[in-house]
């Protein structure tokens, strides 16, 4: 593991190299515009990180850093053992709800560590914390969806998704 401050606001994240690519160990908490805190809490986007529509994902990356594309999210995804598995693979070993009495944490092989931050919509309304995370992808799927990765506390799997670009999702960078 290792750390990256971001000269332009000076937060410092964790990062880890995992195969081949270096990733922030933390979603991004970069307050752009167009980025909000989950149920509109700052103590939410410290835990989290902040939520981002689309178009300001795509931006929000600091310099030397970017939005994965979905290449690039499978790649981490077989990287860690495939799809059926990533998720117990990358979710943080705290934090995430128990479903039916199974405990909805991953073992964190990999020191990725994700949370389960939630997603919110451009009307507002924010769901999903401590029950699941997604993060978009940089890939645009048409004029209204692009591509994302979710996962829940129910299951050691990822699933790779088409939202609606007003979404608010949360953000992982990835380095050049």
């Amino acid at each position: 593991m290792g750390t990256f401050t971001d000269s332009r606001d000076g937060k410092t994240y964790k990062t880890v190299t995992i195969g081949k690519q270096t990733w922030m160990a933390e979603n991004l908490n970069y307050e752009a515009n167009g980025s909000k805190c989950y149920g509109n809490d700052p103590a939410n986007a410290k835990k989290y990180g902040r939520l981002y529509d689309w178009e300001t994902a795509k931006k929000a990356c600091p310099p030397g850093w970017h939005l994965p594309s979905q290449a690039e999210w499978q790649e981490l995804v077989n990287f860690v053992g495939g799809i059926g598995t990533a998720g117990s693979m990358l979710k943080a070993k705290s934090g995430w709800n128990d479903y039916q009495g199974r405990s909805g944490n991953g073992i964190d092989k990999f020191e990725f560590s994700a949370l389960p931050g939630g997603d919110g919509s451009s009307s507002g309304e924010f769901g999903g914390a401590g029950n699941s995370g997604s993060w978009w992808s940089a890939t645009e799927y048409n004029a209204a969806g692009a591509g994302a990765l979710d996962m829940y506390r129910d299951g050691a799997d990822v699933v790779v998704n088409c939202y609606g670009k007003t979404y608010l999702y949360a953000v992982r960078c990835v380095k050049d």
